[in-house]
């Protein structure tokens, strides 16, 4: 592994990164999805596929670039530090380079350039209420009928449900085979009669959470990406795509640099903060194991450019990225005292109540695509060749 980019990789950082300081406005922070939000979601999205970047790295065929791995790298990267919008990451991420493995050349002329153009949002139907972790045990049915398959059942956690156009679910197609066999998976039109989705609202007072409820939707057998009752294989190949990536390290890493620089600006008890050496230790700590978070991701992106599959080390890249994220949460919360506890709409909230906000919703980091524990069941078994 070359542990430096291209002068073309670095000139891309350099353009993607006047680009984003020109169309993100000045106040810019992130924040919700929802209102106006949603809407410049979109408008960036449109801006950001008219210039091929949404999809640097598909081949050309499917409306890419051909690209190398380390320049989408650096495109998720900055995105995320940025924390700008315009991203579907179910679409650009997950369902696509899992579509161009399994899915016939139809879904790929189908559902690949409408993702490549920004125009459709995607979302994820796995988890049920009553099957998470242990996601083989899922009971969403579908079951034959003529020319379709009719769904019953409902899924849970579904993230930008209420904003998606599309959602590609798991479904029991054989109720009587062992529960790792019998799976489907299946894509269905959000739009559809027989698809409820039902708002959830987080800790943090945000809604991006859904529970989705089919009853009796239909869906073509010309939706099946892969073979009948062997979709745990393409639900677990998603989960790959979904667990890697470079965003754990450079959201981690903003929020780092921030919190660095308030210490630095603040004083208690007549010292910086950062001069308190309990403090400026555990910075120091966390701002190495960041770099370790990043350089995982990078190690991933360049095994996939050399056509490996990255199995074992997403799922290392994602427990130790999401752990990290709640770690800086929480020292955050200690550093700023009883004044981070205040939302963000509070004018004395520092750092404009992003930490808090990070302290509650990062809590579901190390277990949504996977808890820490099932990761590190992947690494023992899959990684070391240890016994189940």
């Amino acid at each position: 592994m070359e542990f430096k980019f291209t002068a073309d990789e670095e000139n891309f950082r350099a353009e993607l990164r006047e680009f984003l300081q020109k169309e993100l406005p000045e106040d810019w922070t992130g924040g919700g999805e929802e209102g106006d939000n949603w809407d410049f979601e979109l408008e960036m999205r449109k801006k950001l596929a008219d210039k091929g970047w949404l999809t640097m790295a598909w081949p050309e065929e499917y409306g890419g670039q051909g690209a190398s791995h380390m320049m989408q790298l650096i495109f998720a990267e900055e995105m995320a530090y940025q924390r700008a919008p315009g991203r579907d990451q179910f679409g650009t991420k997950m369902l696509a380079p899992t579509l161009m493995i399994h899915g016939t050349e139809e879904q790929k002329r189908q559902y690949l350039p409408p993702i490549a153009r920004g125009e459709v949002q995607w979302c994820q139907g796995y988890s049920e209420p009553e099957s998470g972790s242990d996601l083989a045990s899922l009971q969403t049915r579908a079951v034959e009928d003529g020319d379709d398959f009719v769904i019953n059942g409902t899924k849970i956690w579904t993230s930008n449900a209420h904003h998606a156009d599309h959602v590609m679910v798991l479904t029991r197609t054989d109720p009587d085979a062992p529960k790792h066999r019998g799976i489907s998976f299946l894509l269905a039109d959000m739009h559809q009669p027989g698809i409820e989705v039902r708002p959830i609202i987080n800790m943090a007072n945000n809604h991006s959470f859904n529970m989705v409820v089919f009853d009796d939707a239909r869906v073509p057998k010309q939706n099946l990406v892969g073979e009948l009752n062997r979709g745990w294989y393409v639900g677990a190949t998603l989960l790959d795509f979904e667990r890697s990536g470079v965003e754990y390290s450079a959201g981690t890493k903003r929020t780092l640099e921030e919190l660095v620089q308030f210490c630095k600006d603040t004083t208690r008890n007549g010292i910086r903060l950062i001069d308190d050496p309990k403090i400026s230790r555990k910075l120091a700590d966390l701002t190495v194991k960041t770099e370790i978070s990043r350089l995982i991701s990078y190690q991933i992106a360049w095994m996939q450019s050399a056509g490996l599959v990255p199995n074992k080390e997403s799922s290392m890249g994602k427990s130790f990225g999401t752990e990290l994220q709640q770690a800086v949460a929480r020292a955050g919360m200690e550093i700023l005292g009883l004044y981070g506890q205040l939302d963000p709409e509070s004018k004395y909230a520092p750092l404009q109540g992003r930490i808090e906000q990070s302290y509650m919703t990062s809590v579901s980091a190390t277990i949504a695509a996977g808890t820490s524990e099932i990761q590190r069941n992947i690494i023992a078994s899959r990684g070391l060749g240890l016994p189940r």
